[in-house]
């Protein structure tokens, strides 16, 4: 096996665990909900075979919604979010962005950030639509995504940072 199976095997198992032992955990007021698991399809490589990221998807989403008995919304975000994963890499880095060397875990730039708050949005948005899966509680499930997405993009940056590999 080689060192990126590797990390994105133990990114996966890591950030699962995280999930369901400490952030499943934090509810505030109902609103605020952090979901940083989400990262692992965030620092999924570039050139990374993408149906094993939507089968690796599928099964972060489905033991997702294992752990939070919450029918499969989990599974329908996670996957959504890695088939538009490719799209959201064309609006913030370009159109080539498949020879660039992107790495999401570098230093913070606005197209990083963009990606991750693009990412987010949509993940969460998908996620607390089909939770509530009632147009009558529109605004409560746009409140819902932006306090979520302020949170868990806090996160995400922290924990991208505090594991950042070191340069050599």
């Amino acid at each position: 096996m080689n060192s990126a199976l590797l990390i994105n095997i133990a990114r996966f198992i890591l950030l699962l665990f995280a999930q369901v032992a400490i952030f499943n955990q934090i509810d505030f007021f109902g609103y605020l909900n952090p979901y940083p698991y989400i990262l692992f399809i965030l620092l999924y490589p570039v050139n990374g075979n993408k149906y094993g990221l939507l089968l690796a998807s599928f099964f972060l989403g489905i033991i997702m919604d294992m752990f939070s008995n919450s029918g499969g919304v989990h599974t329908t975000a996670a996957i959504s979010l890695a088939a538009l994963r490719p799209t959201f890499f064309k609006f913030s880095f370009g159109v080539s962005y498949e020879y660039q060397t992107v790495k999401i875990n570098d230093r913070l730039t606005p197209e990083r950030f963009s990606f991750i708050l693009i990412s987010v949005v949509t993940h969460h948005f998908i996620l607390f639509l089909l939770e509530a899966f009632r147009i009558s509680f529109f605004w409560d499930i746009l409140l819902r995504t932006l306090f979520s997405t302020i949170f868990t993009i806090i996160i995400c940056i922290t924990i991208i940072y505090i594991f950042k590999p070191s340069k050599r």
